[in-house]
């Protein structure tokens, strides 16, 4: 169970991490174009910790953690010393700004290089994406799949992973147009290609479930009723349950899988539900009401309980091994293929094909920050790689205030041989404000829905 405290610790350590990597790529980069910075600062609001360094800049641990900046000095600040002058940001060249406002993003691509190499050379376990049953009617059976069948590779790309599955079948997200699919049968290297038209694919869909919209399950160990975890404000353990409970039945009916017991409460709620569990080797009775709560303009049914997930048998795992070369050119192609990735998301949500509800904020990285430490080291450390390139990637935008807006703006400048009209420049930061304030009240707004 994940308490509070963890949470916060394990949160602030993440942003703290990939907003300092961020900001220190820009001073980096500031000092070496000779510029002059003022503050260094992680979070924002009143500062928790100062001091200044030997080089005259002023750091500073603010209370706020979402974020971070780098104060530089600006010619028209009239503190600023006669000598210092040529030191200033914008009395550099439009080529140092613009990479001063690169330098942010690249850190964190770097970061996420890193952590993958290290990740990599450590060792890569995935499930073998063997297909155990297809659905009736459903885009596999059109494809041709059969159980039994390894899905080897999705649009030309290798599929060696159940992760690798649904990273291809995620970039169709909203999609229109072939899938092309390639298996292979038990015991066989000859692949078998087909392939089945999309058409806007999942438009709109909240949080989908890629393998069951194409119509697939994969072969996994059943997922037993078994107990995994409490939440401290939930139902069940209010009710007596136990991390460690197999539940057996629930109103004298057999509940033999996980989602047999979700599908049960989720369509009590607020009904009282008579349940007998398994604890040491004896049957205990217990009774649980559900809560109600909506999700989706739908009343559901939830008592504060998790799974306890079965182990992946050896034959159904697969174990990759790299060397130093080989773990960093795939560190490389991972992280470039998350930032492109991310930015056809962006554009898709644009065009209406993904829905906005998939858009987090803080507190749904907060949970997940949380769970991953939970699950592991490396499983926080893979998602911190994932967080640092969204965050690189979603400041490459080209919206005033963010990192890619300056770069636009300075583009601008480069081309015209001046700088844009302040005027335009002051009207272009106040609409980029609104907008990047607006995408943060949904992302909230978003993660208070979840919750």
């Amino acid at each position: 169970m994940i308490d509070l405290a963890q949470t916060i610790i394990v949160t602030l350590a993440t942003f703290a991490v990939v907003v300092g990597i961020h900001e220190y790529g820009h001073f980096w980069m500031a000092r070496r174009a000779g510029v002059k910075v003022l503050r260094f600062s992680i979070g924002f609001g009143r500062p928790l910790l100062r001091w200044r360094g030997a080089d005259d800049t002023e750091y500073v641990l603010a209370a706020i953690p979402l974020g971070g900046y780098v104060r530089m000095a600006d010619e028209h600040d009239p503190e600023l010393d006669e000598a210092d002058l040529s030191r200033a940001h914008s009395r550099q060249s439009v080529g140092y700004r613009m990479a001063i406002a690169a330098a942010g993003p690249l850190a964190n691509f770097l970061l996420a290089i890193v952590v993958l190499w290290g990740l990599f050379l450590r060792g890569e376990m995935g499930i073998v994406p063997e297909i155990a049953t297809v659905v009736p009617a459903s885009l596999a059976e059109q494809a041709g799949l059969q159980s039994g069948q390894e899905i080897r590779e999705i649009d030309g790309r290798p599929t060696p992973t159940l992760a690798a599955v649904n990273f291809a079948l995620l970039e169709r997200l909203g999609d229109s147009g072939a899938l092309k699919l390639a298996v292979s049968r038990p015991g066989s290297d000859m692949l078998l290609r087909s392939e089945v038209t999309l058409d806007q694919w999942l438009k709109g869909a909240e949080q989908p479930n890629l393998l069951d919209a194409l119509g697939i399950t994969v072969k996994t160990p059943p997922v037993l009723p078994l107990v995994g975890g409490l939440s401290e404000e939930g139902r069940a353990i209010a009710a007596g349950f136990e991390v460690g409970d197999l539940i057996l039945e629930a109103d004298g009916q057999a509940i033999d899988l996980w989602m047999d017991w979700v599908v049960y409460v989720r369509a009590r709620p607020d009904q009282s539900i008579d349940v007998v569990v398994e604890r040491s080797g004896t049957r205990q009775g217990l009774s649980v009401t559900p809560a109600a709560l909506i999700s989706e303009g739908e009343r559901i049914g939830s008592v504060g309980m998790s799974v306890q997930l079965p182990e992946i048998p050896a034959s159904q795992q697969r174990f990759f091994e790299r060397g130093p070369v080989d773990a960093l050119v795939a560190a490389v192609t991972r992280t470039a293929d998350l930032v492109v990735f991310t930015f056809k998301s962006i554009l898709r949500m644009l065009q209406g094909l993904i829905s906005p509800s998939n858009l987090s904020g803080p507190i749904t990285i907060a949970q997940v920050a949380a769970s991953t430490a939970e699950s592991g080291w490396a499983a926080w450390f893979g998602f911190l790689a994932l967080l640092s390139v969204s965050l690189g990637a979603l400041n490459l935008l080209p919206i005033p205030v963010l990192d890619g807006g300056a770069i636009v703006f300075c583009a601008f400048e480069a081309l015209l041989g001046k700088p844009l009209p302040e005027r335009v420049q002051m009207v272009g930061y106040q609409v980029g404000v609104a907008l990047v304030l607006s995408i943060m009240v949904f992302a909230l707004y978003n993660d208070v829905a979840k919750l």
